[in-house]
C-alpha cells in the first residue's frame, strides 16, 4: 500500500512539471539555431557584465525635512586674504539679533604677500576649473560627496619659494561660532569696538590711499569641516578697480546632513549671488568699503544619503535579463525560420509550373510522357 501511495505522489508530481523533457532524439539542430543561440549567449554576457558595474556603484538619495534645531551654534570656516596691512583692517559678525562676534574668538591676522606663488596658482587654476565646471555639471557634487575624506585637501599649498618681498596682504584665517539666524559678516577698514547701537570700526586713522579691498577666498564654509568638500566660493579671486569700493555676497545657507559609507557629518551647503560698486556718494552710491558677507538661513534641512542596490534586487534584474532574452531570441527565431520557410516554399512551387508553348498559333498542352502513360496506352 506504501508503495502503490508513493508511485501516486510521484505520478502526480510528475503531471505537475512544469519542465518537461524533450527525448535527445527528437531535437532538431541547425546552422540559423547555433547563430542564434551565440548571440543571445554574448548578449547576456554583456548585459551580465553591466548589471553588475551597477550593482557596485552608489548614488546619492535626498530627502527634505524642516530644520528644527534653531538653538545649536552655526560654524563659519573661514579663509580669506585682503590686500591691506593687518592693522588697517577688522573682521567680525553682526547678526540680526545686534549679537557682535569679534574677530578674537576664533580668527588669526597673519601678514602674507598677496601675490601667489606658482604652485599656488597652479592650484587656484585647478579650483577654478573646478567650479566651473560643477556650474555645469550639478551631477559633480555627487562624486564630490561620494569621494569626502578620500580625496586630496582642497586648502591652498603654502608657498614653497623664500620670497625676501615684504608682506603686503593680510590673511584672516579660522572659525566663529555664531547664533543660527542671518547676520553679517564683514571685514572692513579699522578694528571693531562695541556700540550701543552695534559696533563700529576705528577707521578715522587710516589714509584712504591705503585703500585696497582686493580679496582672495581660499575658504569658506558653514558647520563641521569637511575635507575635500568644494564650496562655491573656494578658489575667487577680486580685484579692487577704486579704492572706495565694497564687495557684497549674498550667502542662503541649506543645512545638511551627509550620510555616505565613509562619514557622517553634519555641514551647511550654499549658494550665493555677487555684487561689487564703488562708493561714491556724490553719484548717490553709498556704502562703506569692505567685504560684506550677509547670509541666511534656509528652514528647509536636506538629508543626504549614499545607497546602494540591494542583492535581491540585483538577482531579480538578472534574471529579467537572462529570461527576456531567452523569450526574445527565441521568439525571433521562429518569426525568421516562419519567414524562410514561406520563401523558400514559395521557389519550390515555382519550380514545378507546367510548361506551356505556343507552336503555329495553337497551344500545346500535352504533358511530357512518363512509364506509366506509355503502358496505359499500350
Amino acid at each position: 500500500m506504501r508503495r502503490l501511495s508513493r508511485k501516486k505522489t510521484l505520478n502526480l508530481v510528475k503531471e505537475l512539471d512544469a519542465f518537461p523533457k524533450v527525448p535527445v532524439s527528437y531535437v532538431e539542430t541547425s546552422a540559423i539555431g547555433g547563430t542564434v543561440s551565440l548571440i543571445a549567449f554574448t548578449t547576456m554576457a554583456l548585459l551580465t557584465i553591466m548589471e553588475f558595474s551597477v550593482y557596485q556603484d552608489t548614488w546619492m538619495k535626498y530627502e527634505y525635512e524642516v530644520d528644527k534645531d534653531f538653538s545649536s551654534k552655526l560654524r563659519i570656516n573661514i579663509d580669506i586674504t585682503v590686500a591691506m596691512k593687518c592693522q588697517y583692517v577688522g573682521a567680525d559678525v553682526l547678526d540680526l539679533a545686534e549679537t557682535m562676534v569679534a574677530a578674537a574668538d576664533g580668527l588669526v591676522y597673519e601678514s602674507v604677500i598677496f601675490d601667489l606663488s606658482p604652485q599656488q596658482r597652479e592650484w587656484q587654476r585647478m579650483l577654478q576649473t573646478i567650479q566651473s565646471r560643477l556650474q555645469e555639471e550639478h551631477s559633480l557634487q555627487d562624486v564630490i560627496f561620494k569621494s569626502a575624506f578620500k580625496s586630496a585637501s582642497t586648502a591652498l599649498p603654502p608657498r614653497e619659494d623664500n620670497s625676501l618681498q615684504p608682506p603686503d596682504a593680510c590673511r584672516i584665517h579660522g572659525h566663529l561660532y555664531v547664533n543660527k539666524v542671518a547676520g553679517n559678516f564683514h571685514i572692513t577698514v579699522g578694528k571693531a569696538i562695541p556700540h550701543p547701537r552695534g559696533h563700529a570700526h576705528l577707521a578715522a586713522l587710516v589714509s584712504h590711499e591705503s585703500y585696497n579691498f582686493s580679496h582672495r577666498i581660499d575658504h569658506l564654509s558653514f558647520g563641521e569641516l569637511v575635507p575635500g568638500i568644494i564650496n562655491p566660493l573656494d578658489g575667487t579671486e577680486k580685484v579692487a578697480t577704486d579704492h572706495s569700493q565694497m564687495f557684497q555676497y549674498f550667502i542662503t545657507v541649506v543645512p545638511t546632513k551627509l550620510n555616505t559609507y565613509k562619514i557622517s557629518a553634519d555641514t551647511h551647503q550654499f549658494s550665493v549671488t555677487e555684487r561689487e560698486r564703488a562708493i561714491n556718494h556724490a553719484a548717490g552710491s553709498h556704502g562703506v568699503s569692505g567685504i560684506f558677507m550677509k547670509y541666511d538661513l534656509s528652514s528647509l534641512m536636506v538629508t543626504v544619503t549614499e545607497e546602494h542596490m540591494p542583492f535581491w534586487q540585483f538577482l531579480v534584474r538578472l534574471c529579467g535579463i537572462i529570461g527576456g532574452i531567452f523569450s526574445t531570441t527565441g521568439m525571433l527565431h521562429g518569426i525568421g525560420k516562419f519567414v524562410v520557410e514561406i520563401i523558400c516554399c514559395h521557389f519550390r512551387l515555382g519550380a514545378y509550373k507546367p510548361v506551356t508553348s505556343v507552336q503555329d498559333g495553337h497551344t500545346n498542352n500535352h504533358l511530357p510522357l512518363t512509364k506509366n502513360s506509355i503502358h496505359s496506352t499500350s
